[in-house]
């Protein structure tokens, strides 16, 4: 099967796009029929028999072993969790920060990796915010002057929500195993969208979410910890968290020994069903391959900027085919055109800067021409609307 067919048989497998011009990948994707039936049968096996959990949990641990082949990484090297804000908190509390210590993030990043670290400042942790532009990326440059011999963290988006910008993340890989620093990503806007190698890149721990590129609902995440960093410890405990889990379920106060491996930062059950999910959803995604979602991404944006400039529309981020992925921001007010889409039936988000554009691996260049062409009709209308009103 030849790629565009491929992409062909991945269109079919969203309903949604019969109904609506869906460009709200970077919100949430739209459920898959293969997803959905994965869930049906996960409730029909709970509904019927009782709910088969050894099953369960050793299917859980299979998909383990496929999430880690999405980041070069080992099964022993990943946790999953509720989502990425979650696995951000939880590597800040792992991370063994003293008073005098300080963070480095980029202003005007996700707020809830900023919050995760900003809550340590009453511990006496710093944290600093690197300056960026919505055009810009971020490189190893534009860290290193916040860095000094007190920073113990530089942390930060693969991809950004708000401009869509693919930050350096191998620059800054370096720049921080060259200076003993952790490196903590937020993997959210990109796992499933671009190929992500944590060894390649240096990162020391990543978190991410399901509902965007891994296209499972909501509650469900990965945490991914680097193999040997022994120090970063859990700051909840369960019997899932320790190396000796007392088989007769009574704790033991003298053994508080945890896992060596990411699970030691589990406690309690997992997302069994979104876990079924994901391994169908894994299915749909390998039978693309993220280095064609990520080029098939990228030329959509293409499409997209060309007529942006026809259309004398400003795009928020980055231009450059290196520096984007799947997100662009249209420099169109929120308060006219938002309603305007949702009359028309196309699905993207507000974003600070405009409206925000966001494709998937089911999104076509015909979606790019069609949306082109709402574009215009929206111009038009609101000439004419500014004319009135001079009248």
């Amino acid at each position: 099967m030849n790629v565009s067919d491929k992409f062909a048989a991945a269109r079919a497998q969203f309903p949604v796009t019969k109904r609506l011009l869906y460009l709200d990948s970077a919100h949430q994707t739209p459920l898959s029929t293969n997803v959905k039936a994965a869930l049906e049968e996960f409730l029909s096996e709970g509904h019927e028999m009782g709910g088969p959990k050894p099953v369960w949990l050793r299917r859980a641990e299979e998909t383990r072993e496929r999430v880690a082949k999405f980041f070069n990484a080992a099964p022993a090297e990943i946790a999953f969790t509720k989502n990425t804000s979650e696995g951000l908190n939880i590597a800040a509390n792992a991370v063994p920060l003293e008073a005098g210590d300080n963070v480095v993030l980029i202003e005007g990043d996700h707020p809830n990796n900023a919050y995760a670290w900003l809550n340590l400042k009453r511990k006496g942790v710093e944290v600093r915010f690197a300056k960026l532009k919505d055009d810009e990326i971020a490189t190893a440059g534009t860290v290193a002057p916040y860095i000094d011999k007190h920073t113990k963290v530089v942390t930060l988006s693969h991809v950004t929500f708000h401009a869509g910008q693919v930050h350096d993340i191998g620059g800054i890989g370096k720049l921080c195993k060259d200076k003993g620093i952790y490196l903590v990503v937020d993997a959210m806007q990109s796992v499933g969208v671009i190929p992500l190698d944590v060894k390649a890149l240096n990162i020391s721990a990543l978190a991410a979410g399901t509902h965007k590129g891994l296209l499972v609902p909501q509650g469900l995440g990965i945490l991914y910890v680097a193999e040997g960093l022994d120090e970063l410890q859990p700051t909840f405990l369960a019997m899932s968290s320790m190396a000796r889990p007392p088989a007769d379920y009574i704790a033991r106060p003298e053994d508080l020994e945890v896992r060596k491996d990411a699970a030691r930062f589990e406690f309690g059950n997992v997302n069994l069903p979104d876990l079924q999910a994901l391994s169908s959803a894994i299915d749909l995604i390998e039978s693309v391959g993220v280095p064609d979602i990520q080029k098939h991404v990228v030329a959509l944006g293409g499409r997209l900027i060309k007529h942006l400039d026809e259309l004398s529309v400003r795009l928020v981020g980055p231009r450059e085919h290196g520096h984007r992925s799947h997100i662009y921001v249209l420099a169109l007010p929120v308060s006219k055109w938002a309603d305007f889409f949702a009359r028309n039936l196309v699905r993207v988000s507000p974003e600070r800067g405009g409206i925000r554009v966001s494709f998937g691996m089911f999104n076509t260049f015909d979606d790019v021409d069609r949306l082109a062409e709402i574009i215009r009709k929206g111009l038009k209308e609101d000439t004419l609307v500014a004319i009135e009103q001079v009248d």
